[in-house]
């Protein structure tokens, strides 16, 4: 059992908080599936000051969820103290701070991965968030800034001074974004530098993915991203080599797939209207589709959907080229 302050984790493999896919309705499918800990999308500090509603739509937290943390991302230490303040009223268990994201409207701004380049900032923002919420805070960082300032067990140790309760490593610089390997060497150190649980982050596809991360680099939890889009089943497979004997569960099968998919765009729809669910539907439809038969076609028709009925035909024809494929492959 790993404990992040007073929240305890039935499992290892944590969701990664991603901006545009893990909102409440992903979130709650992953929990379901074995993530043992979920993390909203990023919301700024400075649009809460504000009550953007948007912004309060992102903290919406699910009790089918919990444990579930709230993201936020600023660059000024009493902002973000305020912010966390008032994310508290949508009862979050933790407060994340993100200090990992890169893209420019963030990053260019001062905030996200440009945090890295002023240690001592990184630390206040953490003092000024935990003096400022009574539940554990948790902080996401990067390898560094770029390959002339790899600080990442610096950042990890203010961090964890300051009184971060745990926090997550993501191995690859700003510079890098998301495209080459992952160092997970850098994971290793930071775990070997500070006694707060570390979660290890990038590069994780598949169950022998997850294992050799924790092996390799000692980690406390294994947080995965883009290895979870259209494949939830990630954190169960991953539980079960953990705790029942390395055993290998099985791929789902297409109606397996099938009936997440559907189950996990009607819960999008329920929480954000047919006609915003369906546009954020079409790239989760298009991940749950990688490696089908006709997979192109039927991603190209996904761009297209409007509608839970639309999605009703393309399930259907789905179903049928694959199984018409499976009979011809006997």
């Amino acid at each position: 059992m790993i404990k992040i302050g007073t929240i305890e984790l039935d499992g290892r493999a944590v969701l990664a908080p991603m901006a545009g896919v893990t909102d409440r309705a992903y979130r709650e499918i992953c929990a379901g599936f074995g993530a043992s800990y979920v993390v909203s999308e990023m919301v700024s500090s400075k649009a809460l000051q504000f009550n953007d509603k948007k912004t309060g739509f992102l903290m919406d937290l699910g009790e089918a969820e919990r444990p579930a943390g709230i993201q936020l991302f600023g660059d000024d230490p009493a902002v973000m103290a305020q912010a966390a303040k008032k994310a508290m009223a949508y009862r979050p268990d933790a407060i994340d701070i993100n200090m990992g994201c890169p893209v420019p409207k963030v990053a260019g701004n001062g905030s996200g991965s440009a945090l890295m380049k002023t240690p001592s900032l990184c630390g206040e923002i953490v003092a000024a968030v935990k003096e400022a919420v009574p539940v554990p805070v948790t902080v996401k960082i990067r390898k560094g800034w770029d390959k002339t300032s790899v600080n990442a067990v610096e950042i990890a140790k203010i961090c964890e001074a300051a009184g971060a309760d745990a926090i997550a490593v993501h191995g690859r610089t700003r510079d890098q974004m998301y495209e080459p390997p992952a160092d997970w060497e850098i994971i290793r150190q930071v775990k070997e530098a500070v006694t707060i649980p570390v979660m290890g982050n990038g590069d994780v596809y598949t169950v022998q993915d997850a294992v050799r991360l924790l092996n390799e680099t000692g980690c406390d939890l294994v947080m995965i991203g883009r290895g979870a889009l259209g494949n939830p089943w990630i954190f169960q497979q991953i539980n079960a080599y953990l705790t029942d004997s390395c055993r290998i569960l099985p791929s789902p099968g297409l109606y397996e797939r099938m009936s997440v998919m559907v189950k996990h765009i009607q819960r999008l729809c329920a929480y954000k209207d047919e006609r915003h669910g369906m546009r954020e539907a079409r790239k989760h439809v298009g991940w749950y589709l990688k490696g089908m038969r006709g997979a192109a076609e039927f991603r190209r028709r996904a761009g297209t959907l409007e509608t839970m009925d639309d999605l009703a035909l393309l399930v259907r024809d789905i179903v049928a080229a694959n199984s018409v494929a499976e009979e011809a492959g006997r």
